[in-house]
């Protein structure tokens, strides 16, 4: 039975009917957001959803009875297992909070999907790198805040009266949102400021976050070069095992044709020892016969 269960789970029709129900489902939740389908189709869509997620949770329980212990050292399996806990608990609860948390089960398309699945490996893998270089921006987003509240604070309180204040402003300044009006409104009191302004930009734009790219991309390389490597592996074990497969039908049929052989001659030697003890006897009673006949002759 849990073969069975496990060969259900593994086959790729499966695999697609879940993703299928993950995307009806995430149509039903959108939907609930117009009133007049809710007014119209209300009671479907609650069907829909409840069931969709029943279909989650039995899901779970076949891995569960599959995998047993395996279970818990699987991370996606946990990730499913919080993602089904949950939309449980946004759907017996009345808050609003709730109800809205139960778009997560979307995201469990990053568990059922491979290619999904190694992109937030390789995310994972890069946090390591990607930390550093959130502490170098932090430091240059914090020298470069004070160096604009100290210099352009009189000039735009709005923008650089306070620490937190040009914080956030150099921030938006870094992502490129609306930073020209910004510029142009210190400039009107302090021509030299495009220097700050460029040298911010240059360095926060196109330098650090250009590196969390790098970092992203060096893992996604580092993940997809594992996972040629375990196909490697996989294909060179397939390989050995049907060696060692060709090797066992090599010595069967060996053994077959000396038994054919050792068959095939037990007749032949049975023919001749049989013919052999024949021209014997025949021998024999030839000899006997002309020992009787010269007799004969004597008398």
């Amino acid at each position: 039975m849990r073969e069975r269960i496990r060969a259900l789970l593994a086959h790729p029709y499966f695999q697609r009917f879940i993703i299928g129900v993950i995307l009806i489902n995430a149509a039903t939740l959108g939907l609930e957001t117009f009133p007049a389908a809710v007014e119209r189709y209300g009671t479907l869509l609650t069907v829909v959803d409840h069931l969709a997620l029943y279909i989650f949770a039995a899901e779970l329980l076949g891995k569960l009875y599959v995998e047993r212990t395996a279970f818990a050292r699987d991370p996606w399996n946990i990730f499913d297992t919080l993602i089904v806990c949950i939309a449980f608990a946004s759907t017996n609860g009345g808050l609003s909070v709730l109800r809205s948390l139960r778009i997560l089960r979307v995201l469990r398309l990053l568990s059922v999907v491979p290619s999904l699945r190694r992109v937030v490996s390789a995310l994972l893998r890069a946090m390591p790198g990607m930390s550093s270089i959130v502490v170098l921006l932090s430091l240059v987003l914090y020298v470069a805040a004070v160096m604009a509240t100290k210099l352009y604070g009189e000039t735009a309180p709005d923008r650089f009266g306070s620490l937190p204040t040009s914080l956030f402003t150099l921030y938006q300044t870094m992502t490129g949102d609306d930073w020209g009006n910004i510029a142009r409104e210190v400039m009107a009191e302090h021509p030299s400021a495009w220097i700050f302004f460029a040298s911010f930009i240059l360095v926060c734009t196109f330098v650090v976050l250009n590196l969390f790219l790098a970092v992203v991309v060096s893992a996604m390389d580092e993940e997809s070069a594992e996972e040629r490597a375990a196909h490697e592996q996989d294909a060179a074990a397939q390989t050995r095992q049907t060696d060692r497969i060709l090797a066992e039908l090599a010595a069967l049929r060996k053994e077959v044709a000396e038994l054919r052989a050792l068959q095939t001659a037990v007749p032949v030697a049975a023919g001749a020892a049989h013919n052999g003890a024949k021209n014997g006897a025949k021998a024999r009673g030839n000899g006997h016969n002309g020992g009787a006949r010269a007799k004969k002759g004597r008398r």
